[in-house]
């Protein structure tokens, strides 16, 4: 029996199911699914990504069996459609489309109405009784093949589209302005000059003979899979190697045949607010691509959703077809128990589906619809917290407009992605990062956006459109990426070669200010200011079960009462890192930080330091306060000294005004402190060592902060961390100086604190002899941003110029210092631990770098057996979920 390469669908039964995606791809499996579940799908059939991998390495070769199979895969869909491919009375068209297992960039676009020529048409027609949707569908076929299949789709915004620049001339010499305005004679004159573009620009013809079409068609698909851009995407998300894409042949429906027939996209729920709503728009006399495309505003399916008296629904026009597509989205969320996004076709009353997959949603929405799902006894609590993707959770923790604020509402239009925006308009994506990368804030203007926009859109604050519905691109790659988008906002007029917007007669330029409110759908002059989020209801249900479910405790890096604050009532079970030296800064501390750089002597340096001793007891009782019942790691003063001094002459002058000393001595002093590379120079524990009474005035300052809560009656639970030790004498020496100084602070203030003193691991060697440095650590805390710095001899500082490049062309997978590189610096972390706890048990063991707050980080600590992770205040609910799904992930395994 030959190998089965090809996969039939329809008239309610499938070759495949839901659970073949890496051999169906995520479309091909779904479309199968949906046939099984009795629900109408036009027939089809799937060539497996197995067959994408062949195709690869016989140079564009396929066996015998695959032609065979797709031939018998065509008569599949001709028997149940009652039509044949190629014929010119009773013409079978088709659409070809790619699917990969997961939705992935730059893989070949849809080919609608596949298999017509110059015969077919004529049948289409007599079929149709409609000549002006005959040659429509054909003008479409020739665009949209010449585009993907034969190479005429524009690679960047300069280059114009032949096929556009061909309408806007027939429409200019008919006197029209919209497409639909052309009428048959038009559009037979289109299918003619398309194909002598194509001619003149590849030097072939246009393929007439519907096989060579298909076969085309399926060659364009599985050489996209080794595109440039598909490559790059491969590499950046570390697609798995035995992925490929599939092709999906069905058979064509048609929403665009006369005024009983229509196209839509449709989600089982709200995808912005996560309401169970059933939620969607459609056009009638349409294809797919004119909703999703944002050419025409569609309408809304139904009265729930209806904004606008004079909006006409699809449950008043076509009462039978929406009762029956209700019908099909609660089947369809009580078979796959999550939100889908679908697709349907309208052929003459008929209804078709041509597509379901999990629905892309805001942050508002995946939150709400994890909970409500359990609620409604759909999934369990663990399937809802693997729901929520922990990185969209920051669409949650960030400020909205402050609703008491003034604002000059100048327009509005669809609210197609929650959240609040403000930035400079900018009109192309190019632009926007370009002055993304100068630190503006931008707002992304377009009439509409389409995928070359990716980029800059990526970067804006927030998206702006002219035209499109909720389901434009626009408005679902926003909601994707967590940016606020206002869509469809008829009122602008745009003109991208003058750069300017224009609303009721008032212009505005690149450059200028405006904000956006994503929920209201509102555009708004100017700067508005924000207010802090508030989180309680569902998300607090969810990450109260994500609590109960995660092994890994979470903590904050913070440095400040506020800080604290906000970690707190974020769900931060303690500080993993205090920065001490950030509190140096401030105000007259820096004078006195100053006086102790330029002290001759002990002496000297202890009469500075005495000043600097109120200001961080200060500090740390107000934290300790804050954070009251919890630890706090406080690490001591860790950057090199030539830190707190000028270097330019001008702040050198007034630093020795200030001194009352001479410039010469302040420049003495600077170049006397200058070191080659002073991030492995004179800091850290290193300074202690020099300067023990440093260390001393930080442990008396911590201590007696403790001691005086403790005598208010609030428990404190001090952590003291001793940064940038390679060997164990070195962490000896500080311990006791710090031991020494909490005996002596105790006695005095007659008060007992429990107290530690560990480690931060940050240096290779200390992690290679991390059983020694464990025999004189009560902790160890990962330092992983200096742990990757010279594990990797890469500078924090300098690498962000090359990295981009390295993770571009895959060097690396991953940006070292966002996400764990867990081959090389990962196996020092876990040596670490390991070492450690082979001759301390019990060592508490922490990460308080960067990495603390990274998703796939996060799963790494939580297998290495890690009791916490730190990170910063807004990423403590990001956190939170990822330890929880990170205990669920590998509890299976």
């Amino acid at each position: 029996m030959a190998h089965k390469y090809v996969y039939t669908f329809g008239a309610g039964k499938a070759e495949g199911n839901k659970d073949m995606k890496l051999l169906l791809g995520g479309k091909g499996a779904n479309l199968a699914e949906m046939s099984n579940l009795g629900i109408p799908v036009p027939p089809g059939f799937t060539i497996s990504t197995e067959v994408c991998h062949i195709y690869d390495e016989n140079k564009g070769q396929f066996p015998k069996e695959v032609e065979e199979q797709v031939l018998a895969g065509v008569h599949h869909i001709e028997e149940i459609m009652g039509a044949k491919f190629g014929d010119a009375e009773n013409p079978l068209l088709v659409s070809v489309r790619s699917g990969a297992p997961a939705s992935m960039p730059g893989m070949m676009d849809t080919v609608l109405n596949l298999g017509l020529n110059d015969e077919t048409v004529l049948g289409i027609i007599k079929k149709s009784n409609n000549e002006r949707f005959g040659w429509d569908s054909y003008r479409r076929f020739v665009q949209m093949y010449g585009d993907v299949v034969m190479g005429l789709k524009p690679e960047s915004k300069e280059e114009e589209d032949p096929f556009e620049v061909i309408i806007e001339k027939v429409k200019k010499e008919k006197g029209v302005e919209l497409d639909t305005e052309l009428d048959a004679e038009d559009l037979k004159r289109l299918v003619k000059l398309f194909k002598e573009e194509i001619k003149k620009r590849t030097g072939k013809d246009f393929p007439t003979d519907p096989w060579d079409q298909l076969w085309g068609a399926i060659r364009a698909v599985f050489g996209s899979w080794n595109n440039p851009r598909a490559i790059t995407y491969r590499k950046l998300n570390n697609i798995p190697s035995n992925w490929g894409t599939a092709v999906n042949v069905q058979a064509m429906v048609f929403g665009n045949m006369g005024d009983d027939c229509a196209t839509g996209v449709a989600f089982t729920r709200d995808p912005a607010t996560g309401e169970k709503i059933f939620y969607g728009e459609y056009l009638v006399n349409a294809q797919g691509e004119d909703v999703v495309a944002g050419i025409r505003t569609p309408q809304p399916l139904n009265k729930t959703t209806k904004t606008d008296p004079d909006q006409t629904t699809l449950e008043e026009i076509m009462p039978e077809a929406y009762k029956q597509l209700e019908e099909i989205r609660d089947k369809l969320e009580a078979h796959y128990k999550d939100m889908q996004d679908i697709e349907f076709t309208i052929q003459n009353g008929r209804l078709w589906m041509l597509q379901t997959r999990a629905g892309k949603r805001t942050a508002e929405a995946a939150v709400r619809i994890a909970v409500d799902m359990v609620e409604e006894g759909l999934i369990d609590k663990e399937t809802a917290v693997m729901r929520v993707e922990p990185e969209q959770l920051d669409q949650l923790l960030h400020p909205t407009f402050d609703p008491k604020a003034e604002k000059k509402v100048i327009a509005k239009g669809l609210p197609a992605s929650p959240g609040a925006a403000t930035g400079r308009i900018v009109f192309h994506a190019e632009d926007a990062e370009e002055w993304a990368e100068k630190g503006e804030k931008v707002i992304l203007v377009r009439i509409e956006t389409s995928p070359e926009d990716i980029g800059g859109m990526n970067v804006a604050q927030g998206i702006l459109t002219a035209r499109g519905g909720m389901t434009s691109h626009a408005a679902v790659v926003a909601r994707g990426m967590g940016k606020c988008c206002v869509a469809g906002c008829s009122a602008l007029e745009i003109d991208y070669k003058k750069k300017t917007m224009t609303v009721d007669g008032a212009v505005y330029k690149e450059g200028d200010w405006i904000s956006l409110d994503g929920s209201k759908g509102e555009v708004i002059e100017g700067k508005v200011p924000t207010v802090e989020p508030k989180l309680s209801g569902n998300f607090g249900k969810l990450m109260s079960w994500a609590d109960e479910i995660r092994k890994l405790k979470i903590r904050t890096n913070a440095d400040t009462p506020h800080d604290s604050e906000v970690a707190r009532n974020f769900g931060a079970e303690g500080i993993g890192l205090c920065r001490t030296e950030h509190m140096f800064f401030e105000g007259d501390r820096i004078k006195a930080v100053r006086e102790m750089i330029l002290a001759e002597d002990e002496a000297g340096r202890r009469k500075a330091l005495e000043k600097l001793l109120p200001y961080q007891r200060d500090d740390f009782y107000g934290i300790f306060k804050v954070m009251h019942d919890l630890p706090v790691t406080v690490r001591t003063l860790d950057p090199p000294l030539h830190e707190f001094l000028p270097h330019d002459e001008a702040s050198q002058k007034e630093m020795a005004e200030e001194m009352g000393i001479s410039v010469e001595e302040v420049k003495a002093k600077v170049e006397a402190l200058a070191e080659f590379n002073p991030m492995l120079g004179h800091r850290g524990c290193r300074l202690g060592i020099t300067y023990p009474e440093i260390t001393e005035m930080q442990a008396r300052a911590i201590i007696e902060a403790a001691c005086q809560l403790t005598k208010e009656g609030i428990k404190v639970f001090p952590e003291i961390m001793i940064p940038l030790i390679g060997t164990k004498a070195e962490l000896e020496h500080q311990k006791k100086v710090v031991v020494e100084t909490a005996e002596k602070v105790m006695e005095e203030m007659g008060v007992k604190v429990d107290y530690l003193v560990g480690t931060m691991i940050e240096i290779p060697r200390a992690a290679l002899t991390a059983d020694r440095v464990a025999e004189a650590a009560d902790f160890f805390s990962f330092g992983t941003n200096d742990l990757t710095q010279m594990t990797f001899g890469y500078s924090r500082d300098d690498a962000g110029k090359f990295l981009k490049e390295y993770e571009e062309k895959g060097i690396l997978p991953d940006d070292p210092f966002q996400t764990l590189d867990q081959e090389g610096v990962g196996q020092l972390v876990e040596m670490g631990v390991k070492k450690g706890r082979s001759t301390r048990p019990d060592l508490k063991v922490g990460i308080c770098g960067e990495h603390g707050g990274d998703p796939r980080s996060i799963d790494f600590c939580h297998r290495v057996g890690l009791d916490y992770v730190s990170c910063s205040p807004y990423r403590v609910p990001i956190a939170r979920l990822a330890a929880a799904q990170a205990e669920l992930r590998n509890r299976k395994k």
